[in-house]
C-alpha cells in the first residue's frame, strides 16, 4: 500500500529527528592502542544515537592521544578549521630497523646495524629537520590517488610512486634514550606524518628505523589531559557521553 504524501513527510522528519544530536559541540577523546580512529567515531555514534559526528584529524590504530569528535552539524561545518590546527606529538623511535608502514604495525623490509651514535649528533640530525620539511608521505597512509586510499593500494601490491609534501616542524625534544632508541616530540603543521620525521631522523643517522610508539599531545589549543579515556567509552551511556560535549 503506498503512503499518503502527508505521511511519507511525517517518517522523513521523524527518521531525521532519530538521528540529530541532542547537542552540537567537541568531544576529546584520549584514543587507546588497538582501536582506529573510525572505531572510536562508529562507537560514539552508537553511543550519541546520532551519524552526525567528523573529526579533526584521525590517528593509527598503534597511536594513541587526543582525538576530537565533531559532534552535530554546527561542530561538522567547522572541520576543516580544526584540520588546519597544528599538533603536538611524543613519539618512541627504533633505530636498526626499516617497516613497510615505519610503524610497529608494519611487514620488516630490512635491518641495518646501528652505527656509534652521540647526542650530539641527534641534536644536530633534528636541527636540519627543523621549519620547513619536505616529508616523503608513507604508502601505508590514508593519503587519496584518484579518489583511493594509498593504504588500499599498498595492500594490494599496487606499484605506487614516493610522494612528498612539504611541512612545519619544531622539535621540542629528542632524546638519546639507548644505542638504538630515540625519544623526541615535536609541534607540527597539520599534514604532517610523524612516521616520516622518523624515516628521516633515521636516515640522517646513517641507518633505518621505525616508531614504536606515538601519541598526540594537543591540537591547537586543546590536550589530551581533558579528553575522555577511550577506554570507558563502551561502558558510558548516552547522557553521560552528551554531559562532555562542550558546545561551540
Amino acid at each position: 500500500m503506498k503512503l499518503p504524501m502527508r505521511w511519507l513527510k511525517w517518517y522523513m522528519m521523524l527518521s531525521k529527528s532519530w538521528i540529530e544530536p541532542q547537542k552540537s559541540g567537541i568531544l576529546l577523546i584520549d584514543k587507546p592502542a588497538g582501536f582506529s580512529s573510525h572505531d572510536i567515531i562508529a562507537i560514539s555514534r552508537r553511543i550519541l544515537k546520532t551519524k552526525k559526528i567528523g573529526h579533526s584529524g584521525t590517528l593509527d590504530p598503534m597511536a594513541t592521544g587526543l582525538l576530537i569528535l565533531l559532534i552535530g552539524r554546527t561542530a561538522t561545518r567547522r572541520q576543516k578549521d580544526f584540520l588546519k590546527l597544528s599538533k603536538i606529538y611524543s613519539a618512541r623511535l627504533k633505530l636498526g630497523a626499516e617497516t613497510d608502514s615505519w610503524d610497529a604495525d608494519g611487514k620488516m623490509l630490512r635491518q641495518l646495524p646501528v652505527p656509534p651514535l652521540t647526542q650530539n649528533q641527534v641534536d644536530q640530525a633534528v636541527e636540519s629537520l627543523t621549519g620547513t620539511v619536505h616529508q616523503p608521505i608513507p604508502f601505508f597512509s590514508a593519503k587519496r590517488i584518484n579518489g583511493k586510499h594509498m593504504y588500499d593500494l599498498a595492500r594490494q601490491g599496487a606499484p605506487l610512486e614516493r610522494r612528498y609534501s612539504d611541512v612545519t616542524v619544531e622539535w621540542k625534544e629528542a632524546v638519546l634514550a639507548a644505542p638504538d632508541e630515540i625519544l623526541f616530540t615535536v609541534h607540527c603543521s597539520c599534514g604532517t606524518y610523524v612516521r616520516a620525521l622518523g624515516y628521516l631522523l633515521a636516515e640522517k643517522l646513517g641507518c633505518v628505523g621505525h616508531l614504536t610508539a606515538l601519541r598526540r599531545l594537543e591540537i591547537g589549543s586543546y590536550r589530551v589531559q581533558n579528553a575522555f579515556d577511550g577506554n570507558l567509552l563502551k561502558n558510558t551511556d548516552t547522557n553521560d557521553l552528551y554531559a562532555r560535549v562542550e558546545l561551540l
